[in-house]
């Protein structure tokens, strides 16, 4: 098994993957609060980490894969109560859609999508465990975490102290000791219709508490990877870390793996911002393959830019491999191919490099395209497979590729006219200007023939 690499947010460098359990690794990455319809940003850290635990899965490891559903929230309050409908009602709606619209990705299900609604009790347990120890304290039916309280509060997202802001705002700030402080338990409000009966009186969790809770239950501590888009660094995770480590004497997770937003020019997609594109919609427009292979164009710990553009490039791309797909034959590979496949995997161990992995992908294409026989195509289906990309199928050329606009076909004349007379300067600018125009071409035994252009 190669050696696997990932950067580590807390230690600010590339870290070993050393499995907590030898033979197995446990992932845990923060799922959606569902108020809405999740959009293509949130749809990026299920991708990144379901492709993650299937890159793990091929090196020889076992996934236990975790994915939580934040369904008690403040947010889901606000939305229920303007649709005019419970809070319990919105939430349960909004689960199904976000399962239906998930399950459309084809990447399967996570082993576990625990419910914060599900996980009270052992909230509850968590928190009278932390008071029990002196890390927090009760003022008015709500429950607070005493921030300096854990020597290592800042660890994770690497800021001072005194500089941070819980954004919790004015919410509690009567009750807190310390405005650092935030909330584990909220007492009950007007106006909120769930709510569960603790200690302290009727109310309910905080959101950071709910997923130390859930994680802790399904994999305990010390787990190996924890995962989750960059916007959650802090508070989020940092609240998590500090509540665990306090409770526990033990660190909730060995490697802290962060993903880039999706964003609209400067701006992270969100819901909160209103420039969001609903995942359901993106998948109506471009299809599942273009979608996945999109969210796997750029490296996960960059921002990546949602556009048309974008979108319609990586139909593009799979359009390229469904035509690869038509002129392969099953079965093993060239072995002067097989630097591509190592290659592949080599960028996947180094920091799950998508983008340097897809850029091996399309190496193995261009090389099979150029073959003067068909080669087989075990390689290219192993290398898809692993990007959830399995489900593709050859290209009908008679069918299914684009019509090729006047304009080409005219150059496409002028360029074998040209070669005809033996012009080849000629032919090779008219080949340029083919390329400028997105359209490739492949000099075969039948007579030369335009495709797509989509290689990276």
């Amino acid at each position: 098994m190669r050696e696997i690499r990932l950067h580590d947010t807390r230690s600010g460098s590339l870290r070993p993957l050393v499995p907590r359990t030898p033979g197995e690794v446990s992932i845990y990455a923060c799922g959606p609060t569902v108020y809405g319809r999740i959009h293509v940003g949130n749809a990026r850290p299920y991708v990144v980490f379901s492709l993650l635990a299937r890159f793990l899965a091929h090196e020889g490891l076992r996934p236990t894969f975790v994915v939580n559903i934040t369904d008690v929230n403040d947010k889901i309050y606000v939305a229920a109560n303007a649709a005019g409908v419970t809070s319990e009602e919105l939430a349960a709606e909004m689960v199904g859609f976000y399962r239906e619209d998930t399950d459309r990705l084809g990447l399967g299900r996570p082993d576990h999508e625990p419910l914060a609604s599900e996980t009270i009790a052992a909230m509850i347990a968590y928190v009278e465990t932390l008071i029990e120890r002196g890390h927090a304290y009760e003022a008015d039916g709500d429950v607070l975490f005493a921030v300096r309280s854990d020597e290592r509060y800042g660890s994770l997202s690497h800021r001072r102290i005194d500089d941070m802001d819980q954004g919790e705002g004015v919410e509690g700030a009567d009750h807190k000791r310390d405005p650092l402080d935030f909330a584990l338990w909220k007492a009950h409000k007007p106006g909120e219709d769930t709510w569960w009966g603790s200690p302290w009186g009727p109310g309910r969790p905080g959101w950071h508490i709910e997923c130390s809770a859930m994680a802790e239950g399904l994999l305990g501590t010390g787990f190996d990877i924890h995962g989750g888009g960059s916007d959650l660094v802090f508070p989020h995770h940092e609240n998590e870390a500090a509540q665990t480590r306090c409770a526990r004497g033990a660190e909730l997770a060995r490697l802290w793996v962060h993903n880039g937003m999706v964003q609209f020019s400067d701006t992270k997609m969100s819901k909160s911002l209103g420039n969001i594109v609903p995942l359901h919609e993106a998948l109506d427009a471009y299809g599942r393959d273009a979608v996945v292979l999109y969210l796997a164009s750029g490296h996960y710990r960059q921002p990546l830019v949602f556009s048309d553009e974008a979108l319609h490039g990586a139909d593009q791309r799979v359009r390229r491999v469904r035509d690869t797909l038509r002129r392969t034959v099953d079965g093993t590979s060239p072995p002067g191919l097989a630097h591509y496949r190592d290659e592949f995997y080599d960028a996947l161990a180094d920091d799950f490099n998508t983008p340097k992995a897809l850029a091996s992908l399309f190496g193995w294409i261009r090389e099979a395209n150029d073959a003067t026989a068909p080669v087989g195509d075990a390689d290219l289906r192993e290398m898809l497979a692993t990007l959830g990309l399995e489900h593709l199928q050859p290209l009908d050329a008679g069918a299914d590729l684009q019509t090729i606009p006047v304009e080409a076909a005219e150059l496409l004349s002028q360029r074998e006219a040209a070669r005809a007379v033996g012009n080849y300067a000629e032919a090779d600018r008219l080949r340029d200007a083919l390329q400028a125009l997105g359209w490739g071409l492949r000099d075969t035994a039948a007579g030369p023939e335009l495709f797509p252009l989509s290689d990276p």
